[in-house]
């Protein structure tokens, strides 16, 4: 699965217009001075420089007091609400966004380990800030409840995630009530110690075309899988030359025991949560693990953290759902909406009859199979020449398939692709491939890299005790190195999913020299999960999704029994993206009120439909002109921004 859509660089875009505090500033604070007294987080208002001290400074929370900054106008507060704002208080009726941090132990099972992890932790505080000396009706209050958000991976991260979409969460699952916290994992993003084992980003971009190369593209696959084999032999060595023993400390279990801390350090007797894709795994741990510290939490794009353990098994079991959403979503859904919704409902020939499911799904393999012998060339201002490739094309496949609302963009790059015209698909998958993007200017100071390297490390760890294949005398002389099985193991997933199947076996590959290079993973979980929690947990479990497949949530509430209730998401997508208003009445109801559907499953269905979601309220149709919208334009624009989206919650899925 799964770049990471670093913190840093989202608070350079929401602060970068601020300016430094003057020395002027008006004193004391309007609304007092921070962080307050005995705040485990030690929040200060968010600014440009509201990042955690490094792990070596001798007097963090100095440090940390010391950027405050007192100046209102340069913290990032929420969106107003209508009319509220007064001539007295500028900032009445907004939330504000506080930023902070929390040290957690290192390892939880050695007390005579001094090393901390620092957690990197946001909060969006609904009530917003009361100005000191003044009634404030309940505003810069904590509220009763805080939801807590993990947008999966591994890898996402939760401080992204909440400045993207903290105010939408709030509303959608409390009315606007309870605050939202979001918080970067260990090794992620803005945590300390950052999980990167390349100086720079574009030091990892020039592997990636060597080391994930698609199985239908390769002329030996044996031979390509030598050489991402040996890049991931490298780039095991190299985190270990960078980070020593930490990666045997990241694995989920212990992810859960910080968020169990988090828990604890906002004072509450339960934990409310949404918890997402990969953080579903953290939930089902977490439950399991601290059962008489879950309150309302909802587990959405439902894992079965058991296939974690096992060798592969991250990859492995889940690669159907895939296909099927390729085969019955994208293209069924875009012969049911026609040509004036979907470009490749057209027929090639205006003379042709209308184009049938089988005729579209034949003309789309025929264009991908035409690439494995000859990839196109390509243009692009960004880039210059560029290259269209099998492996590239089927990697953006499979991650459009977390997002129909990617679809019409994508339906109109292809039917102008089987034209020829390469430039729309070249500029679509142009930044899917690279994370460096040399059309940014250079900083003061060297960019820090995403921490793509984290995605394997927590894979690894969590089956880092699976038993291994099957290795016999006559295989020590055959398979000395042991690839060959995972060269089956390859051919198998590609067979079943040939548009998911690589993107998921890379994603476990490296786990061959995971104990080799570190030795054993620390703390993992193998209990069952099925312990008595304090209050049933929700599972949302959907039909079509790319990653976690339906069954996934029924072998888990197979498992924990009257501890969960699912609801079955009928949609597309990766989680409940595809909205249904059932679905949401139903979380909004669990958050708000605690209260869980009677039955052990509930159907829900969603609102609209692929191509035609907003029909009839002004939506574009790509494809056509009308409206003074340039369709590629309008296509690229959807596109980049639904990918810059998934990006931040599944680092991996794009290489």
């Amino acid at each position: 699965m799964l770049l990471i859509i670093g913190v840093t660089a989202l608070i350079i875009w929401r602060f970068g217009n601020a300016t430094p505090s003057s020395p002027l500033s008006p004193s004391p604070p309007p609304y007092g001075k921070f962080p307050k007294p005995n705040d485990p987080f030690q929040f200060l208002p968010c600014t440009s420089e509201t990042l955690p001290p490094a792990l070596e400074d001798p007097n963090p929370e100095k440090t940390w007091a010391a950027k405050f900054d007192p100046d209102p106008g340069h913290w990032s507060w929420g969106n107003a609400t209508t009319n509220s704002a007064s001539e007295h208080d500028e900032y009445q009726g907004r939330g504000i966004y506080l930023c902070g941090y929390l040290d957690v132990p290192l390892d939880y099972t050695n007390a005579s380990d001094g090393r901390i992890v620092r957690l990197a932790v946001n909060k969006f505080q609904v009530s917003g800030l009361a100005k000191v000396n003044e009634d404030g009706g309940g505003r810069g209050r904590k509220s009763e409840r805080t939801i807590v958000l993990n947008p999966g991976g591994p890898g996402g991260s939760g401080t992204s995630y909440l400045w993207r979409g903290a105010e939408g969460v709030t509303e959608r699952f409390s009315g606007g009530v309870f605050d939202v916290l979001g918080w970067d994992p260990r090794g992620v993003n803005a945590s300390l110690p950052s999980m990167a084992c390349f100086p720079a980003d574009a030091d990892r971009d020039r592997y990636s075309l060597l080391s994930n190369q698609a199985h239908d593209e390769s002329t030996s696959p044996l031979a390509q899988l030598r050489v991402a084999d040996a890049i991931n032999n490298a780039t095991f060595a190299a985190c270990k030359e960078i980070h020593g023993d930490l990666p045997r400390f990241l694995g989920t279990a212990f992810v859960a025991r910080d968020l169990e801390q988090i828990r604890i350090a906002l004072g509450e007797p339960e934990l409310t949560g949404y918890l997402v894709s990969y953080g579903t795994g953290i939930g089902q741990t977490y439950a399991n693990m601290f059962p008489n510290s879950v309150g309302r939490i909802i587990l959405d794009g439902t894992e079965y953290v058991r296939d974690h353990r096992l060798l592969g098994g991250f990859g492995w079991t889940a690669l159907d759902n895939g296909t099927d959403a390729w085969h019955d979503g994208f293209l069924s859904e875009c012969i049911a909406a026609g040509p004036e919704h979907c470009a490749l409902a057209k027929p090639l020939n205006p003379s042709s009859k209308n184009v049938t499911l089988e005729d579209l799904q034949n003309r789309i393999f025929t264009l991908l199979d035409s690439l494995i012998a000859n990839p196109l060339p390509a243009y692009t201002t960004h880039s210059g020449p560029s290259l269209i490739t099998y492996s590239t094309l089927v990697s953006a496949l499979y991650g459009a398939m977390y997002s129909a609302l990617t679809w019409p963009s994508l339906a109109l790059a292809l039917s102008e692709f089987e034209k020829q015209n390469t430039t729309l698909m070249a500029r679509m998958l142009d930044r899917a491939e690279w994370e460096y993007d040399p059309t940014l200017p250079c900083p003061a100071t060297r960019r820090k890299p995403h921490t793509d390297e984290l995605t394997a490390l927590v894979i690894c760890a969590d089956s880092h005790d699976a038993p291994l294949p099957p290795f016999t005398p006559k295989d020590a002389q055959t398979d000395p190195d042991g690839l060959r099985w995972w060269t089956s193991l390859w051919k198998n997933m590609t067979a079943q999913s040939w548009i998911a199947g690589d993107s998921r076996f890379y994603n476990v590959f490296p786990c061959r020299h995971y104990t080799s290079t570190f030795g054993a993973a620390v703390g993992a979980y193998r209990g069952d999960l099925n312990h008595t929690l304090a209050h049933p947990v929700l599972l949302v479990a959907e039909t079509y999704d790319p990653a976690t497949p339906l069954r996934n949530g029924r072998r888990l509430l197979a498992e924990m029994g009257e501890n969960a209730r699912l609801v079955v998401h009928h949609g597309y997508g990766h989680s409940s993206r595809d909205t249904s208003a059932c679905t949401e009445r139903i979380l909004r109801e669990f958050v708000l009120e605690g209260v869980v559907p009677e039955g052990r499953e509930t159907e829900c269905w969603a609102d609209g439909k692929p191509y035609r979601y907003g029909e009839g309220e002004g939506e574009v149709v790509l494809g056509e002109s009308g409206g003074g919208l340039d369709p590629s334009a309008e296509a690229l624009r959807v596109w980049r921004e639904e990918m810059a989206e998934l990006r931040g919650v599944q680092p991996g899925l794009f290489r």
